[in-house]
């Protein structure tokens, strides 16, 4: 699940530093708005985010805050953009991106000098954005949405919504490898609250399969005040940790009104973060697949060409999980390592369990999901305090699985 990409010039990948995305806020109506600049100011800002290390600049003109008010018209958000570009047009050395939704704005953009475009509808608001970034051979952000930008709640919706946007832009005749995605982080919709934020940043690795630059836009977004109780303005540091996660589990690029501040974070997590393990010889390649989640698999393995049936038949052994069973029998200890073995997984115990030497033990056991799930079927209709055991398993496995409890807290 490697990404080396180039966009407009610019390397983008697993092998490159990760890109920082200045977001220079031309929108009155911004939930930050210490954030907002002038056109007279822009250029001054604009070198100051390329001076501290910004490569993107990301040009917007419409809030697209749900609590935003008033909602500008499309001529106003084009009255905003175009002297702005005028502005920025080869006084710059960095992309320029243009955040829009809509065709018409998308297409006098690229004609005064974006070189990408970023989508937070995910080329849902206007029909025949694709076919000007096709046109155009233009890249583009796409964010995860539904049918309203970032409307998919849980990490499972956020990756079918990302990859319906890769099997539509490909549909239209786009070079996907021009695609960034995005998974939405932030208050969206109404019935979004932070566990779900909580759940992508957790689990951004799950983005890698799509081979694909990701993007994280994380600063300083709702999920940040879930936690700390305060205003944009403060919420800098809060931020700063959130970024430091996502780039450590594979973030592409970090959209951030803070440049110099966010420089030295992604520094440090970049360099933390692990290679995945890959060796080519010949025309041969063998790779570690870092795949945590069963519909992660099914989705890999469709793109191979494995039937969808196939896939679902296979997907719950590509995860696996290692159990702890505490404070059992050693007879439904021996039980438990003979049963899992007949599966194919395995189960340690203690030395002394084995020669019933000890009263009581514990157990690891170790397997994939659906051997778990077919120990925890074998064991529902054994004797002793196994049915018990049998009930426990599978709802420690449901709760793996369960956002709320993983998540949840007194914020």
């Amino acid at each position: 699940m490697f990404v080396d990409t180039e966009i407009c010039g610019l390397k983008v990948g697993d092998e490159h530093p990760v890109r920082i995305m200045g977001v220079i806020n031309l929108s009155k109506e911004s939930f930050y708005k210490s954030s907002v600049v002038n056109v007279d100011s822009i250029l001054d800002k604009a070198h100051s985010m390329v001076d501290s290390g910004a490569t993107i600049l990301d040009i917007g003109a419409r809030s697209t805050w749900m609590l935003a008010n008033p909602v500008i018209s499309k001529e106003e958000e084009m009255q905003r953009l175009v002297p702005a570009l005028d502005i920025l047009k080869d006084n710059v050395d960095a992309l320029i991106s243009v955040d829009t939704m809509f065709t018409d704005i998308a297409e006098k953009s690229i004609e005064l000098g974006a070189d990408i475009i970023n989508d937070v509808s995910g080329f849902k608001a206007d029909e025949s954005m694709l076919d000007i970034l096709v046109e155009h051979k233009c890249p583009a952000v796409a964010m995860a949405t539904e049918k309203i930008p970032g409307d998919p709640i849980g990490m499972d919706a956020i990756m079918r919504s990302l990859s319906n946007i890769i099997m539509h832009a490909q549909d239209k005749g786009m070079d996907t490898s021009k695609l960034i995605l995005d998974p939405a982080i932030g208050k969206w919709v109404a019935e979004k609250g932070p566990i779900y934020d909580f759940e992508t940043i957790d689990q951004f690795e799950r983005l890698k399969v799509f081979q694909k630059p990701i993007l994280a836009a994380i600063s300083r977004k709702s999920c940040i005040d879930a936690v700390l109780h305060k205003p944009a303005e403060e919420r800098l540091y809060g931020t700063l940790a959130a970024t430091a996660i996502v780039v450590h589990k594979g973030a592409h690029i970090i959209r951030t009104h803070d440049v110099a501040q966010t420089m030295d974070v992604v520094k440090v997590a970049a360099a933390m973060r692990s290679r995945e393990p890959k060796v080519k010889e010949n025309n041969f390649e063998v790779s570690v697949l870092d795949i945590i989640n069963s519909e992660d698999a099914v989705r890999t393995m469709k793109e191979m060409g494995v039937t969808g049936t196939g896939a679902q038949i296979m997907k719950k052994k590509c995860s696996s999980r290692v159990l702890r069973i505490s404070n059992i029998t050693t007879t439904e200890a021996l039980i438990i390592k003979q049963e899992i073995l007949a599966r194919g997984g395995d189960a340690a115990l203690e030395r002394n369990a084995v020669s019933h030497e000890t009263e009581s033990t514990d157990v690891l056991v170790i397997g994939t999901i659906l051997q778990l799930e077919k120990l925890a079927q074998k064991l529902e209709c054994q004797a002793r305090n196994l049915p018990l055991i049998s009930r426990m398993i599978n709802d420690t496995l449901k709760l793996d699985d369960n956002v709320e409890y993983r998540y949840l807290r007194d914020l």
